[in-house]
């Protein structure tokens, strides 16, 4: 991708125009930003999608954002768990809707202007009318665009952000709107983190949106500590604390500093290596979600033609390694440059894969087997 090239995506703004102007800075209103939306899913689609074991749905029931009557419910669903379409105010969300619908996947690919390690994924909702799930905040980067009918979003940029207690969905207490848009199907509302916004379906409507994740700063220590506490004794080896001048202490229920000290340098060596913790963030940023699985290929990957990720697969690289689904691979040279390739364009041409390596191809095709890559079947 060009990201000088304008784009319609974004209202023919160019994608480095867009990062700098709007990113994490100011909304954006895109007027037809993908005209075909609501070729994407249908509402027969969404609610199927919803009534599946591995797939996470939730159904909000609610009359108007100031009542106290908002329910909510986890899915699986069945055809019957869903109210009346004639009934007003009730919305199904789906997320992950691009692990399960190849045109979502492509969809989310038309995003990767922004890094693949914030790329969260697809969430679709089908409301009645009055539906929504109240004023609200993300703590992430969206993108909503509007598959079918009208939706009425009022925005504000407030610095309460306090939520009413004791209901089962997260609802301002003080909403404040200063904008009002209405977006009809084609439309996309980009609204940076901690942005204040309310959306209202007027009439039957369903509402996409992409979703950015952002890793809060003690949850990405907490993993990354996790993933190098596996390989401690490779990195720390077996040294004991040794204390031969311990004296006898009056005192024996105070720490000894020579302990602490012994222990500060513990965790000083286990993180000194920036290798190390530059393996333990790709394989964090691509490890799949609890709910994913692959379906392990019954046939070998063929030895001519495209190749291309499985939509679900998460793959990304740095100086050093590649990253996917959770595991890591040292990586250079010419392999390093195909296997960067694969992971920015989700796919390698034919010819491409034809001049792979031997070792290359041995690695594709244990990803084939896995189930994270396929033979795409085109050039």
């Amino acid at each position: 991708m060009d990201v000088n090239e304008p784009l319609p995506l974004l209202g023919g703004l160019p994608p480095a125009a867009f990062m700098r102007r709007h990113w994490q800075k100011k909304p954006l209103l895109i007027r037809q930003a993908v005209p075909d939306a609501g070729m994407l899913l249908n509402r027969a689609g969404l609610l199927t999608l919803a009534g599946q074991p591995d797939v996470e749905s939730r159904l909000i029931l609610g009359t108007t954002s100031s009542g106290d009557t908002w329910k909510m419910r986890h899915g699986p669903f069945t055809r019957r768990a869903f109210p009346p379409r004639a009934r007003a105010g009730w919305t199904v969300l789906v997320q992950g809707v691009d692990l399960h619908l190849d045109a979502a996947r492509r969809l989310l690919d038309r995003f990767r202007f922004v890094p693949e390690a914030r790329l969260d994924d697809v969430m679709v909702s089908y409301a009645t009318d009055g539906g929504g799930v109240g004023p609200h905040f993300d703590s992430y980067d969206v993108f909503l665009l509007q598959l079918h009918g009208r939706r009425r979003w009022r925005i504000g940029r407030q610095k309460d952000l306090r939520l009413r207690d004791g209901l089962p969905v997260k609802i301002l207490q003080d909403f404040r709107p200063e904008q009002t848009f209405d977006l009809d199907a084609g439309d996309m509302l980009y609204l940076p983190p901690r942005y204040a916004h309310d959306g209202v379906a007027l009439g039957e409507c369903m509402t996409l949106s992409v979703g950015f994740q952002s890793p809060a700063r003690g949850t990405l220590a907490g993993e990354l500590l996790q993933r190098l506490a596996q390989d401690t004794d490779d990195l720390l080896g077996d040294a004991l604390y040794k204390d031969p001048g311990q004296p006898a202490v009056p005192s024996p229920g105070a720490i000894p500093a020579a302990l602490q000290d012994f222990a500060r340098d513990a965790l000083q060596r286990m993180l000194a290596d920036p290798a190390l913790m530059a393996r333990a963030l790709g394989e964090f940023l691509t490890e799949p979600k609890a709910q994913v699985w692959f379906v392990p290929a019954d046939a070998e990957l063929p030895a001519e033609g495209a190749v291309r990720l499985d939509r679900k697969t998460r793959m990304m690289y740095d100086d050093a390694h590649v990253f996917i689904n959770g595991e890591s691979y040292r990586a250079g040279g010419r392999d390093a440059t195909l296997m960067r390739r694969l992971s920015d364009a989700r796919r390698l041409t034919a010819r491409e894969h034809g001049v792979a390596s031997a070792a290359a191809r041995e690695l594709l095709q244990e990803w084939a087997q896995a189930g994270w890559v396929h033979g795409d079947g085109t050039a």
